[in-house]
């Protein structure tokens, strides 16, 4: 209501109806009409409650908006939370692969010395075996070498001992190695 008395007030003091020329409370002045009119218009808002009602509106309005900001500053709080989460992920996959590649060159090198080693070690033996196996011709070499050196030797005695010895001495012979080969075992 003091809203109303300080509306009529400030429309009664315009510029323009003090302008008018003769009464101004008259009918005929269109200037006291337009301000009736005013007047009554601001009375039928106010006793509808038309600004409480727009300003209901606008409260809310402004609560939806501000229902709206809220949910978009949680919103934009989540999507930082999921980015963060993302870039913490990309960085433990990231040191995972650095991990599992480190891991691999390491068991590339170890394969690597393993089968250096073991290519030594195939070759040590490939050449021990050879070593044996040459030892070994040579043993048989030599071994062959002296049974023929022998045969050869007891066919010489043979034909020596033939030539020299006549038959009865042969027994006699023979008989005395016996003898002297028992009392050496003995």
């Amino acid at each position: 209501m003091n809203r109303l008395l300080i509306v009529a007030v400030l429309a009664l003091s315009a510029g323009p109806a003090a302008a008018a020329t003769g009464s101004f409370f008259s009918l005929a002045n269109t200037d006291f009409i337009v301000t009736l009119a005013f007047l009554l218009f601001v009375g039928i808002l106010v006793y509808f409650r038309i600004p409480s009602i727009i300003g209901g509106m606008l409260d809310k309005r402004a609560e939806g908006i501000r229902t709206d900001l809220q949910e978009a500053r949680q919103l934009r709080e989540e999507a930082q939370e999921i980015y963060a989460s993302y870039e913490r992920r990309q960085r433990e996959v990231k040191g995972q692969a650095d991990d599992i590649v480190a891991n691999a060159k390491r068991e590339a090198e170890a394969q690597a010395a393993k089968a250096k080693n073991d290519l030594q070690a195939s070759i040590d033996r490939r050449l021990k075996g050879a070593e044996d196996q040459i030892a070994s011709a040579e043993a048989d070499a030599v071994r062959a070498v002296r049974d023929r050196a022998v045969q050869t030797a007891i066919a010489a005695a043979s034909d020596i001992l033939r030539k020299q010895v006549a038959e009865g001495q042969r027994s006699a012979g023979i008989d005395a190695a016996i003898d002297d080969v028992a009392t050496r075992l003995n």
